[in-house]
């Protein structure tokens, strides 16, 4: 379904304020990844800016999850449970994705961050961030869901990595989850057809990999990981169509 989030200006200013305050969560969060710390560090510290700033965690409102935020490192790609005992390390790709529910509007974003210096590494990530930027470019009126698909995969395959293909992106409002869903890859699903428009959330998010598209669910149930255990990595945005163009909510 061709989901409009946004139905007034007023509306939209909810989400930009959202936004505003969920960028200040995800900047403070990156400043504390370094070695020695742990995830659940992590998810206590937004815990406590989400509740500072008038917020409620997003993630917490999914059934049978309980966290503020999910924490992933090296070869987790989404949904890792951020517990105590992951501690980061020098060398570790450290991934944080969280959202939160403000006035009725949920806004979610996610940042990869490298602890220490590592070429190999840091180009991994810069591909990311380079993806999730041409993603947003490629947003307009009159485009197609599928416009945003192929930059993503463009630019992951030109730096020689791999979009996940089986995780997507989605649209956002009142819900965490809404339609349309938002692939990294074009493979023909009926959502990559859907016009954007304006009223349109959407949450881009760039999921790739270092090797082979595979994924696993640990242990724990929530914890998606590659097979193959190579680093994989995420960056989002939650993004409003509007007026003639597009505005990022939560840089």
């Amino acid at each position: 379904m061709n989901k409009l989030s946004i139905k007034s200006k007023k509306e939209l200013d909810i989400m930009r304020e959202g936004g505003r305050k969920l960028s200040k969560v995800k900047h403070e969060l990156s400043s504390l990844v370094r070695s020695g710390v742990s995830a659940y560090d992590i998810e206590e510290a937004a815990t406590n800016y989400i509740e500072k700033l008038g917020c409620k965690p997003s993630f917490k409102m999914v059934p049978g999850y309980r966290w503020s935020t999910c924490v992933n490192v090296n070869e987790g790609v989404v949904h890792g449970i951020p517990k105590k005992d992951v501690i980061f390390k020098d060398g570790d790709v450290v991934s944080i994705d969280l959202g939160i529910f403000y006035k009725g509007f949920h806004t979610d974003t996610s940042v990869s961050l490298l602890i220490g210096d590592n070429l190999e590494k840091e180009k991994f990530l810069e591909a990311g961030r380079t993806a999730l930027s041409g993603a947003i470019s490629s947003i307009k009126l009159g485009g197609k869901i599928g416009d945003i698909s192929y930059a993503i995969e463009k630019t992951i395959t030109s730096f020689g990595y791999t979009p996940i293909s089986s995780l997507t992106g989605h649209g956002i409002g009142r819900c965490l989850h809404e339609d349309p869903r938002i692939p990294c890859i074009l493979a023909g699903t009926p959502d990559e057809f859907v016009e954007i428009k304006e009223g349109m959330a959407l949450a881009v998010e760039v999921m790739y990999t270092m090797g082979r598209d595979e994924l696993v669910t640990m242990g724990d149930g929530w914890t998606i990981s590659t097979k193959d255990a190579k680093i994989s990595a995420l960056f989002e945005e939650t993004v409003a169509v509007y007026g003639n163009g597009h505005v990022v909510l939560t840089e």
